[in-house]
């Protein structure tokens, strides 16, 4: 017996699932940013009733002894907000979706990212990340973390001092449930 479950989300909400879903939107129409973390590369599914537009893909290495989790969440910045230096547990996409930010990830050269531009973090490397100082900043991430930390934080200063200082941002946790990737 099958059994279908509907699920309806508003402006700011997230869905988390293991299995095929179809998305549909609403009279007044929406914008979705769909994360997916799949084996091989495959096209992406149409959505229905509109068009679907692939701003970045990018592997990620992940072992399939160790356990982890998947977190979609949102990072808002207030004007002039610096992200100094810093790692994170795991690796991610992220997609600004309000002001600029000024990202750097190792040693690549910095980038002015726009809302709707994507770019990856594996984790590894230290970012900077300087957000518009004339606007607040605003981006959503899904990263695939250590099973271990949810719940928690999963940014690393490169300076550790550096965690008292440069944090006018604010976190929404949407989704940070444990993945199966064996």
């Amino acid at each position: 017996m099958s059994t279908t479950r509907e699920t309806r989300l508003s402006e700011g909400e997230a869905w988390h699932g293991a299995h095929a879903c179809q998305v549909v939107a609403g009279e007044a129409g929406g914008k979705v940013l769909r994360y997916e973390l799949k084996r091989g590369a495959a096209a992406p599914e149409t959505v229905a009733g509109g068009k679907t537009n692939v701003l970045l893909e990018h592997a990620i290495d992940l072992d399939p002894r160790t356990e982890y989790l998947m977190r979609a969440d949102r990072v808002d910045f207030a004007p002039g907000g610096v992200a100094l230096p810093h790692r994170h547990r795991g690796g991610g996409i992220r997609c600004l979706i309000a002001g600029t930010l000024e990202v750097t990830v190792g040693e690549t050269p910095a980038r002015t990212v726009t809302p709707g531009g994507a770019w990856f973090e594996s984790g590894r490397e230290p970012v900077l990340a300087r957000a518009s100082k004339d606007e607040a900043t605003s981006f959503v991430r899904v990263a695939i973390l250590p099973r271990e930390i949810r719940g928690r934080t999963s940014i690393m200063y490169v300076d550790p001092n550096d965690a008292e200082r440069g944090r006018p941002r604010t976190y929404t946790v949407y989704v940070d449930e444990p993945i199966e990737v064996g």
